[in-house]
């Protein structure tokens, strides 16, 4: 019998109006601040045109500059640049919440954005808490008072170069890449790996080790230095293929720095700061995970949009009256929203010298958005069947994005568990009997 053919009622293939109303990254927006309202909706606003790129970047692992256009044309360069210097003065707890916003719309771009604003929060928040004296703190304001300017009146870049395939990134060793001081400045020679924002940013915050010549052993981890490098310095190099699983647009390549001269006011913290910045505001080590947050809800309103016959370019065919899929949904949110808690709680907790429960509440958070982001996607590609394993649909690049985060130094998931299993079972100073 022949096959019978009609001709398709284009109406037939719309999708249904929306009628579904995505939650707000932070839960109940009633219970922010004015500012966070407003810059979150800075970044939802500009959402749509960002993950309409998304497929395009991750296709071809190219870096998403436009959306760095858009940024910039926004303001949010300088989000957590202090008011003092222009900016718009966001703290630890804003930011956050706007990166998560982000990660909902571009997981790409949200996880290299934070390279950019690490930078100014190590500087700016971090730095205001931090012990130092008269001279430093006068140091540090004149060379900040320069670095911030070139992010506010130039919209420039900066990144925060960080892994270097040892114990360093993880805060087990001393950096490898080493600064040596000469007249006027450093001289900065190493290698950085997974450098998110590599070829992009026109300016890198390069963390290394002061040489100490007076020391057998070399410098210390101790004598960490933050160095501001500029893309263009004599020495500098990016090389190395990007071909990775997921994140593919964050276009994280190797950074090679041979004798690079950089004067003193390169200096984004005072000499020996940034050890005493690592260990007293541990929190700026989970500045990844508000990306994932954003990806796993991404992940979520995509499943409910699918399940409602709710997508654009779909056809309206509905599939939420399975109890099947009402049951994974269900699971969904509830992963989702336990996610979503303990993000907000680390985040309104971030401060300078949290105390054990704090730190501990801050790896198992950590663990927890890295590990529930990645499940809720697992839990989405399963629910939404055949389709979803489509590239012209986002549900598998946010899987592949989402399985990143539990490998991403300084906190992967292992040393997390790592962490805080030993933080559990001993206090300061404890030890056991050998065991003979």
């Amino acid at each position: 019998m022949a096959a019978v053919t009609s001709a398709v009622d284009p109406a037939a293939a719309a999708p249904l109006p929306s009628r579904y109303a995505p939650s707000h990254i932070a839960g109940n927006p009633a219970a922010l601040t004015p500012l966070q309202r407003e810059l979150i909706g800075r970044v939802a606003a500009l959402g749509p045109r960002l993950a309409a790129r998304a497929e395009r970047h991750d296709r071809e692992a190219s870096f998403p500059f436009d959306n760095y256009d858009d940024l910039r044309a926004a303001g949010l360069l300088a989000i957590c640049v202090p008011r003092a210097h222009g900016g718009l003065g966001a703290d630890y707890a804003t930011y956050v919440m706007v990166s998560a916003e982000l990660g909902r719309w571009c997981g790409a771009t949200a996880l290299s954005f934070n390279m950019h604003v690490c930078s100014c929060l190590w500087a700016g928040e971090i730095a205001d808490a931090l012990d130092m004296t008269p001279a430093q703190r006068a140091d540090h304001e004149r060379n900040r008072t320069l670095h911030f300017g070139r992010i506010v009146g130039e919209c420039k870049l900066y990144a925060q170069p960080f892994s270097e395939g040892g114990a360093a990134a993880a805060g087990a060793a001393p950096w490898g890449t080493l600064a040596v001081k000469v007249d006027g400045g450093y001289r900065v020679s190493g290698k950085k790996i997974f450098a998110s924002l590599a070829g992009a940013a026109d300016t890198y915050g390069v963390l290394c080790t002061l040489e100490r010549p007076d020391r057998a052993t070399g410098g210390s981890r101790r004598d960490a230095l933050y160095l501001a490098v500029p893309a263009d310095a004599p020495g500098v190099s990016v090389v190395g293929d990007w071909d990775p699983l997921g994140m593919r647009g964050t276009v994280s390549r190797n950074l090679l720095f041979d004798q690079v001269f950089v004067p003193e006011t390169a200096r984004l913290m005072p000499e020996g700061l940034y050890f005493q910045a690592a260990s007293r505001f541990p929190h700026m080590f989970a500045t990844l995970s508000p990306t994932y947050l954003g990806v796993a809800q991404a992940a979520y309103d995509f499943t409910v949009q699918y399940l409602r016959a709710e997508v654009p370019g779909m056809p309206p065919v509905k599939r939420r009256m399975y109890p099947t899929k009402q049951y994974a949904v269900a699971e969904m949110r509830i992963k989702l929203e336990a996610t979503r808690a303990l993000f907000l709680q680390n985040a309104r907790e971030a401060g300078v010298d949290p105390d054990k429960d704090a730190r501990m509440r801050l790896y198992a958070a950590h663990y927890t958005i890295m590990e529930n982001a990645n499940d809720i996607c697992r839990l989405a590609l399963r629910t939404c069947g055949g389709q979803s394993m489509l590239k012209s649909l986002p549900l598998e690049r946010l899987y592949r994005d989402s399985r990143c985060g539990s490998l991403m130094l300084p906190w992967t998931a292992e040393l997390c568990m790592d962490r805080l299993g030993r933080e559990c079972l001993y206090e300061a100073g404890e030890r056991d009997e050998a065991i003979e």
